[in-house]
């Protein structure tokens, strides 16, 4: 996959690129991020990118002009790509839509600054916006490698288990169970039994019953689009959970 990331700030995003997942996804050629300068693509000698709104008020506004270059200059021409315009207007981000994302060859991530961009880039060359949350960042920078870290760590072969991506939170609208590694006590807590046991099949109960009381007790809203398979719901009435599930807004049958 491709990202493609338009910017008047690219060291902003040097070091995060040279990291972790991302840096051996980069490396092993799973993607491949390009990072632009809009002021680049400036008309005038100063590489002006922005201006004062028509009409008065605070602040400036990211001129048209050379963020509609710099997008014509990245878009690949073969492969499905996808503008995106990170805006705390936009639909908040979650993890089905980095699902959706990830089918793409090329993500075009404009980061947007100061009171935003001009209206019409909006309306004639971006697909989709997108906030990762009701706040206000200083530009779309963080937001832009919110997307990239989070869409890459689906792509098949990124992470090392193969699974890893499936088990995450939220990848079926569950929190993750706790997690323990040694020593087995630490400050007089201990690990539980089950997870020592060897016993995969207890363990693997533990785990999904663990996810289910997490998500209750931090974020019962969740559970309002998982649906259980048989297997599952017989756990959940066999633990005295399943009441207690479908009290949160669940209410799903067993699928």
């Amino acid at each position: 996959m491709i990202f493609d990331v338009l910017t008047i700030f690219p060291e902003f995003f040097d070091s995060p690129l040279k990291e972790g997942i991302l840096r051996r996804a980069l490396a092993g050629g799973r993607i491949a991020v390009h990072v632009h300068n809009i002021r680049d693509f400036a008309r005038d000698k100063h590489r002006t990118t922005d201006d004062r709104p028509f009409g008065g008020g605070e602040g400036m506004v990211m001129k048209p002009e050379p963020i509609a270059a710099a997008l014509e200059n990245a878009r690949r021409r073969h492969g499905r790509s996808r503008v995106i315009l990170l805006s705390p207007r936009g639909k908040t981000y979650g993890h089905a839509t980095a699902l959706r994302l990830r089918e793409y060859d090329q993500l075009l991530l404009i980061c947007g600054r100061y009171e935003g961009v001009d209206e019409r880039i909006s309306r004639s060359l971006v697909d989709e916006e997108i906030s990762i949350g009701d706040y206000i960042l200083s530009g779309g920078e963080p937001a832009a490698m919110v997307l990239i870290d989070s869409i890459t760590r689906l792509l098949p072969g990124v992470l090392g288990c193969g699974d890893s991506a499936e088990r995450d939170t939220f990848s079926r609208g569950l929190l993750k169970h706790p997690q323990y590694t040694r020593p087995r006590v630490f400050r007089g807590m201990e690990v539980p039994d089950v997870l020592l046991s060897g016993d995969h099949a207890a363990v693997a109960r533990w785990r999904f019953l663990a996810s289910v009381r997490e998500t209750l007790k931090r974020r019962p809203e969740l559970l309002t689009a998982v649906s259980w398979t048989a297997a599952e719901e017989k756990l959940l009435r066999e633990s005295g959970l399943y009441g207690e599930v479908c009290r949160a807004g669940s209410g799903n049958e067993a699928g």
